[in-house]
């Protein structure tokens, strides 16, 4: 079997690099419109014909699609360098809070890098099966590309469970484009670039006489579906205000307790209700998810939040452990990562229980194989899992769907929210973990496109930033700067009305997948002779 061109190899890590530089940061958004491409033509001229291949096309030298392994091979490298340089936090997290050298922190960043670039791996697999019996079923596996891509997308989400920087997330600053994933979810912003990557692979694939053609074409679709960024949309109406605080706590602390009070009455002292809320929209105060040691069990911070409720004469939203006290002897309280609720009479409403808990970071999953991410976990917390429900807290007349940091990354999620009644979203995060490297923005751009996705304003609060609200259209309508201690006047509104996305959830991708399916297995007729090249 021939091996694969060094050219194909050369072109997946291209792609691979650009779409690094599509997400925060650099961001440069606008490149990926092409970013895919060349991985699919890696993919479709991968390896010198053989033989009888070229007998059977007629022709003294040609590149022909990879075999289905050597796909996988193609699209893995990409995919690991893809997420080696979009996800360079890991290595931040493990080297400044593992406890671990920055040779073992860089190889577990490439371990890391190497696994969930298998999905990358999977999508070069089904284009190289696409196109495998004869020259002209590349046309097929470029009909199918973007199928492929979305299908891969929602195994990322559901399966493996990191659909971090899924493809649709980089246009999230174009209003007008994303307002498709109210119907779509993030997966039709996603088909929509693959699509535009598609036409200009099959510019390049093509003959001489159609390549201009195809080429204008993809030109003219990117530059079309990019430009809709230049549309003016009015701004949404403002019916509240919720004061967001930015607390700026350090991980790295052993607290005694002086700190922990004087640190509880700062945080108090500049938790100010809003102002200007219309009638019957009761006044919030929000805390983010925090490294301090805030537990409901604790006499101290019970105290002083449920003082603050009552002298603000406002709802408080603070992100705090949650103790279930154990009622076996020797059985251990459950600790649950939580967001608790306070009245403005000051006892203590609902509390939401994080669900989506992170592999890692907030529990260890083969903790007998994984013996180093205990002293991340010593950090966090080990935490148990919240229920399954995703049932929203009432604050006064209204429903807030609250959801604690790695949770905001999954459309399918956030979405029970909004089904179950949310009217406002409101996401509590400490991301001081990720450094200054492109997570923080990263994050915020994934939590922006649920608000897309439903419809729904959503008061981001963080510990270290991006701290920010954000309207029904993704629109960062407020927003504080980073690593600083104080607090954001943040103005959103109420909304009723679910979304076709709400509603039905990820219909589109399962659509995708199912095409797929059918795609591959779709067999030809054999055609007894073949005189042209492969063409598209």
């Amino acid at each position: 079997m021939r091996s694969v061109h060094k050219s194909a190899w050369l072109l997946a890590a291209v792609s691979g690099i650009l779409q690094v530089l599509i997400f925060p940061r650099p961001n440069l958004y606008w490149l990926c419109w092409v970013a895919l491409s060349p991985l699919m033509v890696a993919l479709l001229r991968a390896r010198e014909a053989e033989p009888a291949e070229l007998l059977q096309e007629g022709t003294t030298s040609m590149l022909v699609p990879a075999r289905a392994g050597q796909g996988f091979l193609l699209g893995w490298l990409s995919g690991t360098i893809f997420y080696l340089g979009s996800c360079f936090w890991v290595y931040h997290v493990m080297l400044r809070y593992g406890g671990l050298s920055s040779v073992v922190s860089f190889g577990l960043l490439v371990l890391f890098s190497l696994y969930i670039g298998l999905h990358h791996g999977v999508f070069g697999l089904l284009l190289a099966l696409a196109a495998k019996s004869r020259a002209p079923l590349t046309r097929r596996a470029l009909v199918l590309a973007p199928f492929l891509w979305v299908a891969v997308e929602l195994l990322r989400a559901y399966v493996v469970s990191f659909p971090w920087n899924l493809l649709g997330t980089a246009q999230i600053d174009n209003a007008p484009l994303v307002r498709l994933a109210s119907v779509t979810g993030v997966y039709g912003i996603s088909f929509e670039i693959a699509l535009v990557n598609t036409v200009f692979a099959a510019a390049v694939l093509a003959g001489r006489p159609r390549r201009m053609t195809l080429l204008v074409a993809a030109v003219t679709g990117a530059i079309a579906l990019q430009s809709t960024e230049l549309i003016k949309i009015d701004p949404f109406a403002v019916d509240a205000h919720a004061t967001l605080v930015q607390q700026n706590v350090p991980i790295e602390r052993e607290w005694s307790y002086s700190q922990y009070k004087g640190l509880t009455d700062e945080l108090a002292a500049i938790s100010h209700a809003p102002t200007a809320n219309q009638d019957g929209i009761a006044p919030l105060i929000v805390w983010p998810e925090s490294p301090a040691p805030f537990e409901t069990s604790d006499p101290l911070f019970n105290a002083v939040t449920s003082d603050l409720a009552r002298h603000e004469h406002a709802w408080l939203l603070a992100g705090a452990a949650g103790v279930q006290a154990s009622t076996k002897p020797g059985e251990e309280d459950k600790v649950f990562n939580s967001a608790v609720l306070i009245a403005p009479t000051g006892s203590t409403a609902q509390r939401y229980d994080k669900v989506h808990l992170v592999p890692w970071g907030e529990y260890v999953p083969f903790s007998w194989a994984f013996g180093f991410a205990k002293a991340l976990t010593h950090e966090v917390g080990a935490f148990t899992a919240g229920g399954s429900e995703r049932q929203p807290l009432d604050v006064g007349a209204h429903r807030y769907g609250v959801f604690i940091c790695y949770e905001s990354v999954f459309p399918h999620e956030v979405r029970q929210f909004a089904r179950n009644g949310a009217q406002v979203f409101v996401n509590i995060s400490n991301d001081g973990w990720f450094g200054e490297y492109g997570a923080p923005w990263q994050h915020l751009n994934m939590a922006r496109m649920r608000a897309v996705e439903n419809h729904r304003w959503l008061l981001r609060d963080t510990n270290t930033g991006v701290t920010a609200a954000i309207d029904p259209l993704g629109r960062v309508v407020a927003v504080l700067p980073r690593n600083r201690r104080m607090t954001l006047d943040a103005p959103y509104g109420t909304m009723a009305d679910l979304t076709f996305y709400t509603r039905y959830g990820d219909w589109f991708p399962l659509l995708c997948a199912i095409i797929s399916l059918v795609g591959l297995l779709w067999r030809d007729r054999p055609k007894s002779v073949m005189t042209q090249p492969a063409t598209v």
